[in-house]
């Protein structure tokens, strides 16, 4: 069967469709000083995601951007195409760790791998699969590892 295709012309894959291995890679985010203080000032307003001299007396010893945004920066490349499933990218739970801060100069990637697939038995027009993403920047490091189960639709009878 050949994969759906989403509004931006991306394949998109039905339950059926995807495999325990399979990996996507998401395109690309520049992250600038003034994205890192702007998401800041409106959802984590912390010395150290505000104001560079501030931060340099933290444990981040300069500017970070807070872990939220960078769970919102890799939710919109998720959704955007590096993890292409029919439906959209609809969470039904996972946990979330940051073992680097992002840092404004930071251009961020997310490499995506399936885990798990398990068709529901009591809703048979879908399942739950379990991804691992990493959100990595322009030096290959991991500053977010997120684990997720996702809902999948199967692929509609006749279609």
């Amino acid at each position: 069967m050949t994969p759906a295709s989403g509004d931006d012309a991306t394949p998109r894959f039905y339950l059926d469709e995807l495999h325990v291995g399979q990996r996507f890679v998401s395109a690309a985010h520049a992250l600038d000083e003034r994205q890192v203080i702007d998401f800041a000032s409106q959802f984590d307003p912390q010395p150290f995601h505000l104001d560079d001299e501030a931060a340099k007396a933290t444990l981040f010893g300069g500017l970070a951007a807070s872990g939220w945004h960078t769970a919102a920066i890799t939710m919109r490349l998720l959704v955007g195409g590096g993890l292409p499933i029919a439906g959209g990218v609809i969470g039904a739970g996972g946990e979330i760790t940051w073992p680097k801060p992002t840092r404004p100069g930071d251009i961020l990637r997310v490499e995506s791998e399936i885990v798990e697939i398990k068709p529901s038995r009591s809703r048979p027009d879908r399942g739950m699969v379990t991804i691992r993403s990493e959100t990595r920047n322009q030096r290959d490091e991991v500053v977010q590892i997120l684990a997720a189960k996702l809902i999948a639709p199967r692929r509609p009878a006749g279609g």
